[in-house]
């Protein structure tokens, strides 16, 4: 028998274990390792938090799924490994043997880039951790009788996304008492990762949202009443959200798998860390040196089924199939009031209410695989 450990229970790796749910390899067995019970669906992050999607419809039952497809489910976290022995120590002080493996234990945030982050922000990331803070701030100003401001800290997609998200929210429970407020402060301009129409359309709704966005000038520091940015300009929030500044994990560093001068896991195009016969990696705790990408969802979606495929490979001692990223990715940015904005490439955008359409059909028909 050949025993294939799953290290963490990221998109990635929930495909591919439905993949081999779905069609049970010979001669396989399976371990799927994750500190969690449960696998949060970051495409549903802002609309969760929005209250368009219960906590259950944004969540992979890993339990559920490793028992469908037979495999052994541990709850713990990995805390080294070590390619050359084939061994995986975790945080219980067991030593987990395998034949093959493959690793999707995600990003995590890199507070100590703003001084102050640590103390007195909420990292949006890694989501788990998120989800029971944002309740009870929210809880909190439902029934403040002062200002509801907030502040999100990055630019990008996903903070953009949990602005809208936490503007709607606020509006509709927050009826009484200060308008809620919602400022948006990134150091480079807004969405950089889409196309320039895409942009303006996206400038427009977080105008109409009355979101104010502080552009091109980075965070210095954040305390207990807000946050400076480095113009020496302030900005007063009751809370301060950061979605930026993610970093690889530090268990990457306990072991030999070799690693990109970031410290994300290096691999090659069959998805294997470099230097590794029967090691895989691959979501956002990866990097293709060959083939860089942004941290994004939208990569590990596609590399699942990439993933099972050369796991098959392996165990039949097979040769392995080259899984090269795209180029090009539709991006569906949603304003949280029925409508998105999407962009892919260097010229298609397009605002309004088919883009949300689209975004929730995927996204329900990703969360229905696991149904």
């Amino acid at each position: 028998m050949t025993h294939l450990v799953l290290v963490g229970g990221g998109h990635a790796h929930a495909l591919a274990l439905r993949s081999l749910a779905v069609d049970p390899e010979p001669g396989l067995t399976i371990t799927l390792v994750s500190p969690e019970r449960e696998s949060p669906y970051s495409g549903m992050l802002p609309g969760h938090v929005a209250g368009l999607y219960s906590r259950a419809e944004m969540h992979i039952d890993l339990v559920r799924l490793a028992r469908r497809a037979n495999a052994r489910f541990i709850r713990a976290r990995a805390v080294g490994f070590c390619g050359a022995q084939n061994r995986i120590t975790l945080d219980s002080g067991v030593d987990l043997a395998f034949d093959i493996a493959s690793i999707d234990i995600g990003i995590t945030p890199d507070l100590d880039a703003i001084a102050g982050a640590r103390e007195h922000a909420l990292a949006v990331k890694p989501i788990g951790d998120l989800l029971g803070k944002l309740e009870a701030l929210i809880a909190r100003l439902r029934e403040a009788t002062g200002p509801r401001r907030l502040l999100v800290v990055g630019g990008g997609a996903a903070g953009v996304c949990l602005a809208f998200a936490l503007r709607y929210r606020l509006e509709r429970e927050c009826t009484t008492g200060p308008r809620p407020q919602i400022m948006l402060a990134t150091a480079e301009g807004v969405t950089p990762e889409i196309n320039p129409l895409a942009r303006f359309f996206l400038r427009r709704a977080l105008a109409r949202a009355g979101i104010a966005l502080h552009e091109n000038v980075p965070v210095a520091q954040i305390d207990e009443t807000g946050a400076r940015l480095a113009d020496g300009s302030r900005l007063d929030a009751e809370a301060v959200l950061v979605s930026s500044h993610a970093k690889a994990p530090a268990v990457l560093a306990e072991g030999d798998l070799a690693r990109t001068p970031d410290g994300f896991l290096a691999i090659d195009e069959m998805l294997r860390v470099q230097g590794q016969g029967n090691v895989f990696a691959v979501g956002d705790c990866a990097t293709m040196p060959a083939h860089p990408r942004p941290k994004a969802g939208v990569f590990a979606v596609r590399q699942g089924p990439a993933l099972a495929r050369n796991i098959r490979a392996l165990a039949r001692g097979e040769a392995l199939t080259p899984h090269i990223p795209q180029r090009q990715w539709l991006m569906l940015i949603a304003s949280a009031d029925g409508r998105a904005v999407a962009s892919r490439g260097n010229w298609f955008s397009f605002p309004g209410r088919l883009p949300w359409i689209a975004k929730d059909r995927i996204d329900r028909k990703f969360m229905e695989l696991f149904d």
